[in-house]
This record gives structure tokens, sequence and C-alpha cells, in this order.
């Protein structure tokens, strides 16, 4: 999880910059993984949300892109972790 201050601009900015770096098909990709993984609908609307805004982050509030930058964060930790675990079970 991002350790990030709401209250901090630096922050924001940094969490700005992070969400911009993610195109449409970075989206999307994650919206598949959240949707077989069934995180939440909730969880699943708010990356579909951000696809829409792909780019845009400075029209999204603080608080919506610490969201969506953790939500991703643990998509990716838990994609590490099956990976790590296919590759285990191959040797």
């Amino acid at each position: 999880m991002s350790e990030y201050n709401l209250n901090d601009p630096v922050d924001v900015e940094i969490m700005r910059g992070k969400f911009d770096m993610y195109s449409h098909e970075d989206w999307d990709e994650y919206i598949e993984i959240a949707e077989e993984r069934k995180i939440g609908s909730k969880n699943i609307n708010i990356l579909k949300s951000s696809c829409k805004r792909a780019g845009l982050a400075k029209f999204m509030t603080p608080k919506v892109l610490l969201w969506v930058l953790n939500l991703i964060d643990q998509l990716d930790e838990e994609e590490d972790e099956y990976e790590d675990d296919e590759e285990f079970d191959e040797d």
C-alpha cells in the first residue's frame, strides 16, 4: 500500500504523475484481473472510471487517486505472488 499524505501537494502531484502513466490498455487489463478475482463492485467501478480518465488525473480527487493506486498495487502484488507460485510449480 502506498503511503501518501493527501494534504501534501508534492504527494498529490506524485500520485497524479503515477496515475497518468497508465494507458487505457493498462486500465483494461487491471479491470479484467479485478473481475476475475471478484474484488468487489465498488473497486471494479472505480477502475472503470479511472480507465475513462486515463491521463486526466488533474480531474480526480486525491482520495480517489490514493484508492485507485492502492488497488493497482494490490493487484500487482497478487499477480507477482501468482507468477512466483507458477514458477515454483514448474520446477
